[in-house]
Order: structure tokens, then C-alpha cells, then sequence
């Protein structure tokens, strides 16, 4: 049976513990029992194994922020982990003043994501995570898509000495491409005049699956920042341009834009849109209310090529 994404996060952060004595992991209780990998009364995980470089804070994410900041500044590169709205939203200002400000490098790693546990609310719920992270000069910002792409770019994060910020999910899509960090994979050439589709991270069965007798050039992208505008210049045929992001809508059409400023284009963004269905439910009934399901990103793909058509 495969890993979920944050299984595999809990592996590869044990071992790149193991394998690099500078990394240090800063936990707000959120994470602590899989890291603590109990068997029976015995502590087998990383929080027993490398105790001083894993450190819960407790439920206070400002000072999870900080606290890890302490830790780059004392040469350690912390892996921080929490919830999506938990990471990212409520130290905000940690982020953008105690990592930001003062130059220091860290891995994020949030769970949750958009929708992951819509059943509990509001609160648990942030597809804002990436338009955020993307006010912030010089972070990374990557968007798994497969168990194994989440270690691929783990990996990578950890040998490196920047800001980063690594979006893992509870939907997998059933085969992981073979990503090169920072570049979007080219997976379906279209015919010359073709539209360019590009998906995002767990997005990609449902994009497939919904343009599957569409001529279509399809982009695969699990690094959103930096954008990689040269793999869209160099695919772009047709001026049509479609992003499937499974956060907020529109959070790399300025992206996309500003690649393509010298070329007519016309963009579609679909994401979660700036309204709130305010019901408890899964997140297959949420991304089907606003049309982010399967048939519903075939039927808005479809529309806007027929009116591009049209023109």
C-alpha cells in the first residue's frame, strides 16, 4: 500500500535527521505522535532519537516561527511542521520578519491544505497558503503532487539553505512524475495550435481525466515559486493558457501573465474562488461545489476554449 505524503514526510525527515546533524525539527504538538513512533510503552521515533534537534513548542505557532528562526540562527536548518492555516496564516508576521527580514533559511511542511479537513471547519481550511507564501521575497513554494515527488523535493530543501515551503495533501494522484525541482514537466504535446494546460500538484489525475480528448499541451507543476515562465514560453502555442491550482483562484495568473507580457494570451484560472460554502462536508463534496471536480473542470476548460474559438 502506498504512503500518504505525510507518511512519507515522517520517514525522509527521520532519516535526513540521521543523515545531517545540523537539521532540527520545531513541531507545535500537531506531528508529535508519528514522531514519536510509539511501540507499546517505547519511544522509537525521531523525538526520542535526536532529542535537543526535535522540539515540540506546544500549541503556539508564533513561536513555533520564532523559535525556529532562533535555531537557523544558531546554524541549524529547522523543519517546521504544522497545519496549513496553523504554519502559514497565524505567525504570519514570524515569516515575514524573523525569516524573511533577517535572511534566514527554513523548511516548512504544512498538512492540511485547502480542503483536506473541510469537516472541521473554517479553521482548518487555507487555500490563501501560497498567495501568501508568494509575498515573500526569495522563498521556494512546492506543491506535491505523489509520496514520492514529496521526498524528491524534501530532499533537495534539505541540502539547501533557503526559505521553503513544501504543501502536502491527503488526495494523491495514482503515478508520480519525475520531477526536476523548479521545472514543470512537459506530459502531453498538443497539436500546433493547441491550448496550454497547465496542472498543479494533486490537481493532475483530475485535469488528465477531464481533458482526455482535448488537444491540449499539458504542464505538470509541483514548484510554483519561482514560476517557471520558461517552460510556458517554450510550450505556449496556441495564445489560450489554462492553470489548475487546488488553492485560491488566480494565484499564479499575475505569474503567468508576466511570463507571457511580449505575446497575446488569453488565461483561465481556476482554483478555489474568494467565496466560502459555508457547510460542513468532504472535500470531494466542497471541490465539486465549486466546480473543481472532474467534470467540472472539463466542462470550464471546454467553454472557454469554445468561446476562445469563437472570437
Amino acid at each position: 500500500m502506498m504512503d500518504t505524503m505525510r507518511e512519507r514526510f515522517v520517514r525522509v525527515t527521520t532519516e535526513l535527521l540521521d543523515e545531517h546533524s545540523n537539521l532540527a525539527l520545531v513541531l507545535a504538538d500537531i506531528g508529535v505522535s508519528q514522531f514519536q513512533g510509539t511501540i507499546g510503552f517505547t519511544e522509537t521515533g525521531a523525538m526520542k532519537r535526536f532529542d535537543g534537534r526535535v522540539v515540540n513548542v506546544g500549541i503556539r505557532e508564533q513561536l513555533l516561527v520564532s523559535f525556529a528562526a532562533g535555531m537557523a540562527l544558531e546554524g541549524f536548518r529547522p523543519i517546521v511542521h504544522t497545519y496549513a492555516p496553523f504554519l502559514v496564516e497565524r505567525p504570519f508576521e514570524q515569516f515575514k520578519l524573523d525569516f524573511g527580514h533577517q535572511g534566514l533559511g527554513g523548511i516548512f511542511v504544512s498538512v492540511g491544505a485547502s480542503l483536506d479537513t473541510a469537516g472541521l471547519g473554517r479553521t482548518h481550511q487555507a487555500p490563501e497558503d501560497i498567495a501568501l507564501i508568494g509575498t515573500l521575497p526569495g522563498w521556494e513554494a512546492h506543491v506535491p503532487g505523489h509520496p514520492d515527488e514529496v521526498e524528491v523535493l524534501l530532499r533537495r530543501a534539505a541540502a539547501g539553505s533557503g526559505p521553503v515551503y513544501i504543501r502536502l495533501t491527503t488526495e494523491s494522484n495514482a503515478q508520480a512524475v519525475d520531477v526536476d525541482p523548479g521545472r514543470m514537466t512537459r506530459l502531453r504535446p498538443g497539436s500546433p495550435d493547441a491550448a496550454t494546460v497547465i496542472a498543479v500538484g494533486p490537481m493532475l489525475d483530475r485535469v488528465i481525466a477531464a481533458t482526455r480528448d482535448m488537444d491540449v499541451n499539458l504542464l505538470y507543476a509541483a514548484t510554483v515559486r519561482p514560476f517557471d515562465r520558461e517552460s510556458l514560453t517554450e510550450t505556449l502555442a496556441a495564445p489560450e493558457v489554462v492553470i489548475v491550482e487546488p488553492y485560491l483562484e488566480g494565484t499564479s495568473a499575475a505569474e503567468a501573465s508576466a511570463a507571457l507580457m511580449d505575446r497575446p494570451h488569453r488565461l483561465l484560472s481556476l482554483g478555489l474562488p474568494r467565496v466560502e460554502h459555508r457547510h460542513y462536508g468532504s472535500a470531494s463534496e466542497h471541490y465539486a461545489a465549486h466546480r473543481l471536480d472532474e467534470s467540472g473542470i472539463r466542462e470550464r476548460i471546454g467553454e472557454f476554449l469554445r468561446q476562445s474559438a469563437a472570437a
